[in-house]
């Protein structure tokens, strides 16, 4: 582990060097790479050196002790010892999750799609109250929401919808809610008064650059045809919809949330490359995807992640067993301590391999 983090900060000081020469500040590009690669390294390099000080101030203590000191001073010593022993086990842990492989998608944007799945009306209205819920998280984070397409039904739920939450960092958080949702309540149509149990399904992309994934225009048919639904004047007037299938996966994607056509195409391009992207990487990532089946859960739309109870103002996460008895402030968007626990138990999964294979 020392020698990689000797390595680590070797080329931390070697960019700072970079970053600081003439050719490479007109060089944009490099600016930028360099910049870039430095500022993921920062809470490494910090870490480390914060280690080997500590490890320094120890190994001086630990000399001293074995100097003539009085009783006094020998115990404030020993008391210091102690003290750097505990924080230098703490970073030598911090360091050794640093050091984990990072996804390389963690720092884009995401896409997003949310479907009523079973409960009819009522899956549908549960639908509608996700994507609000991830609305206001994203708000919190200083994210933009944009939305790509919505299916909505008579009564105000969402039989589906797929928006772009636009943030640096959005995946590294959002990525753990993929999966089955479950909500149990009295519905209002509900004379009886009995519980219902419906679901709704999430599914978390990250957004993809055209670079990551080639699309050739070849295997792309793009037909266009009349919005329908709320939006003016422009409905059923213009062929502003667009619906483009990728025919080598069969992919369908449709937006008609603009009124411009070319703006409805690159949204529908920008959830096809996701697609595509999360279609490939499932292919050829075997392995990858056998190393997420930890204690986050797999991320598969079809296993049930949370459920919602109305009753019981509770949120239960099934993937951790974590249980919060304040449901309206999670359906506010106050997710931090749900993700916390994911995250957390995500590295500690991770670690605990690193260290059987080690």
């Amino acid at each position: 582990m020392f020698h990689r983090l000797e390595a680590v900060e070797e080329r931390y000081d070697e960019l700072t060097r970079l970053l600081s020469d003439p050719e490479v500040i007109q060089d944009t590009t490099r600016l930028r790479t360099y910049a870039k690669e430095q500022s993921d390294m920062e809470d490494t390099v910090q870490t480390y050196r914060e280690f080997k000080r500590v490890e320094e101030e120890l190994q001086a203590s630990r000399e001293m002790l074995g100097e003539r000191l009085d009783d006094e001073m020998k115990e404030l010593v020993k008391a210091e010892i102690a003290e750097l022993t505990v924080r230098k086990e703490e970073l030598e842990r911090e360091l050794m999750v640093l050091l984990l492989p990072k996804d390389k998608n963690d720092d884009k944007s995401v896409i997003v799609e949310i479907r009523g799945a079973a409960g009819g009306d009522e899956a549908a209205l549960f639908a509608s109250e996700l994507f609000r819920m991830y609305s206001r998280f994203a708000d919190r984070k200083g994210w933009k929401i944009d939305v790509v397409e919505s299916s909505e039904t008579g009564i105000g739920g969402l039989k589906e919808a797929i928006f772009s939450v636009v943030g640096k960092g959005a995946y590294s958080l959002l990525k753990y809610e993929s999966g089955a949702h479950r909500v149990q309540r009295v519905p209002s149509t509900e004379s009886g008064g009995r519980i219902h149990t419906s679901t709704a399904t999430v599914a978390v992309l990250p957004e993809v650059e055209e670079v990551e994934v080639e699309i050739h225009d070849k295997d792309l048919r793009i037909d266009t045809f009349c919005s329908t639904g709320p939006g003016g004047q422009s409905v059923n007037t213009t062929q502003s919809a667009v619906r483009i299938t990728h025919l080598p996966t069969g992919i369908v994607v449709s937006c008609q949330d603009e009124k411009s056509q070319l703006k409805n195409r690159d949204k529908a391009m920008r959830v096809l490359r996701a697609r595509v992207y999360e279609k490939f990487q499932s292919e050829q990532q075997q392995e990858y995807d056998e190393q997420r089946k930890s204690a986050v859960g797999t991320g598969d739309r079809s296993e049930r992640i949370r459920t919602y109870n109305y009753p019981q103002s509770r949120v239960t996460d099934h993937r951790v067993g974590l249980t919060l008895h304040r449901l309206d402030s999670v359906l506010e968007g106050d997710l931090d301590e749900i993700i916390h626990a994911l995250v957390t138990a995500d590295r500690a999964q991770k670690l605990q391999s690193a260290e059987v294979e080690a």
